[in-house]
């Protein structure tokens, strides 16, 4: 993973936003299949609001979760250092620090769309799953993403992101293509589920449009694209205020859609 770029990076508009994801929002395909005992490895688990969730579900079950990043890591350690049966540690997918079918489930949320090599990374967490264990995925699809009303700023976010991405070897249209890379990966058996994020209610609307204007002006995604004269300052602030104009517009709706699998054998 040395060489790969994470789009979004880790600024604090990043962080909390992924800190505002729950078993509930983000991984409600899995949570009726997780009992208490069971092992659980999260894969990518940032903040860790929703591996903490998982610990919840499972105790005493020893639930692990690993970053890439050192310092958020730390910072879930922190937010999240009462629950005894709940581990952090720095980890990369490619080469998880585990032995084989040490798991009963392996969990990543919209991680693989950041990877070079998703197909790479599937098999590795198939290689920690015990028999008869669930690797469970969920992974957004930009180009599926839509909205009213129509704010051509944000056309041109999705394009520039898309462009972004792609240059870090990543694919931004993850969802769609998560049931082939886990047939690639070699799981025997794959179920196929979706579902959405929706943005309606004025509160919801405003939480991701700041976010996302921050993070296009703040976040490593500014860094990159000014770095890589993929847009100018003045085109990420108009950006930006795309982002809030479209929230203050009365009924307004953002869905954001992901694809999810079970996948086992």
């Amino acid at each position: 993973m040395s060489d790969e770029v994470y789009s979004h990076g880790h600024h604090p508009s990043v962080t909390a936003a992924h800190a505002a994801r729950t078993v509930a929002t983000s991984a409600a395909y899995l949570e009726p299949l997780l009992e208490s005992g069971m092992d659980l490895l999260d894969i990518g688990c940032g903040p860790g609001s929703i591996t903490a969730g998982f610990a919840d579900l499972v105790v005493p079950g020893a639930v692990v979760g690993i970053d890439s990043s050192a310092d958020v890591i730390a910072e879930a350690s922190e937010a999240h250092a009462d629950l005894l049966n709940l581990t952090f540690r720095e980890g990369n997918v490619y080469d998880l620090d585990a032995a084989d079918e040490s798991f009963d489930v392996v969990h990543a949320h919209q991680v693989l769309q950041h990877l070079a090599d998703p197909v790479a990374a599937l098999r590795e967490m198939r290689r920690v799953v015990r028999p008869g264990g669930l690797v469970a995925v969920r992974e957004a699809d930009f180009g599926a993403m839509t909205w009213f009303p129509a704010v051509d700023e944000l056309d041109e976010w999705r394009g520039l992101y898309g462009h972004l991405a792609r240059g870090n070897r990543g694919e931004p249209d993850a969802g769609r293509r998560l049931p082939g890379w886990a047939a690639a990966a070699g799981f025997a058996e794959i179920e196929v589920s979706s579902s959405n994020w929706t943005y309606s209610a004025e509160a919801d609307r405003r939480f991701l449009a700041d976010s996302w204007a921050d993070r296009v002006l703040h976040s490593a995604f500014a860094t990159q694209a000014l770095e890589r004269g993929l847009a100018e300052q003045q085109t990420l602030r108009r950006l930006a205020e795309g982002w809030r104009r479209w929230a203050r517009r009365d009924g307004g709706v953002f869905l954001m859609p992901s694809v999810e699998i079970l996948a086992r054998g």
